[in-house]
């Protein structure tokens, strides 16, 4: 057995130790590292209404683009880590990423903005962990979107059907197919031009397969999202769901 299985296996333990459902911190990292495209109005404005909302619901975030924070004595003040409109490959580190991976099977919280399906694309953890990649998306436009699930703390309250614009992206696969995925919203691709899905088009899902929480969801390419209250509300909410705060 290599020194780096032997390294996450042990790291797995640490966190799981103290993953307890009453244990997970209430402290989120939001992480908006690129190495490709960036989204840089949308993630300015996605750390302070992050910021403002979890705070007003006792959790703290801290905002960092620093892949060095990937490192297991780093991460374990943290309940979940948020991947805010990341993109490109090579992000984190060997050692980063065996960090990230014990953290989630140690029973922490993953959450996915946006491009964080553009992030990644040959680390297959990180496969495992937002489902499916991003495809295509047409340009900016406004779509209706249908909640699925309404009893996810991440759409329960969401309005159904919800008028929205963003950019909309189409995945390599998709995420219903893929065993234990619970799907939250998807999008009726007859309200907008230019998808390719098809008519299961999902848009937000969340899962435990990896042995802790992890919720993606693929609105936020626009800025004024964040001034949506049903578009924090949705995001928050996920977050609390990953904290195991539900």
């Amino acid at each position: 057995m290599s020194a780096r299985l032997l390294a996450g296996l042990s790291m797995v333990g640490a966190f799981a130790a103290c993953g307890a459902d009453d244990a997970v911190p209430a402290r989120v990292l939001v992480f908006s590292g690129t190495t490709g495209f960036r989204h840089e109005d949308s993630i300015a404005a996605g750390r302070v209404a992050l910021s403002e909302r979890l705070a007003a619901e006792g959790i703290a975030v801290e905002a960092t683009e620093d892949p060095l924070r990937f490192r297991a004595r780093e991460l374990a003040a943290f309940g979940a880590v948020v991947f805010l409109n990341t993109t490109g490959n090579d992000l984190l580190d060997a050692d980063g990423q065996a960090a990230l991976e014990a953290f989630v099977r140690g029973g922490r919280g993953w959450v996915g903005v946006h491009s964080a399906a553009d992030t990644e694309y040959d680390w297959p953890f990180y496969a495992e962990l937002v489902v499916t990649h991003f495809r295509s998306h047409p340009a900016i436009q406004p779509a209706t979107v249908h909640v699925e699930d309404a009893t996810h703390p991440a759409t329960a309250g969401a309005p159904s059907p919800w008028m929205a614009t963003d950019e909309w992206y189409d995945f390599r696969t998709n995420p219903r197919d893929t065993a234990d995925v619970r799907i939250l919203l998807t999008i009726d691709e007859s309200t907008y031009t230019g998808g390719v899905t098809g008519a299961d088009h999902a848009l937000a899902w969340a899962h435990e397969r990896a042995g802790g929480r992890a919720f993606y969801t693929a609105l936020g390419h626009v800025a004024a999202r964040w001034d949506e209250p049903a578009y924090l509300d949705h995001v928050a909410g996920g977050i609390r769901w990953t904290l195991r705060r539900d």
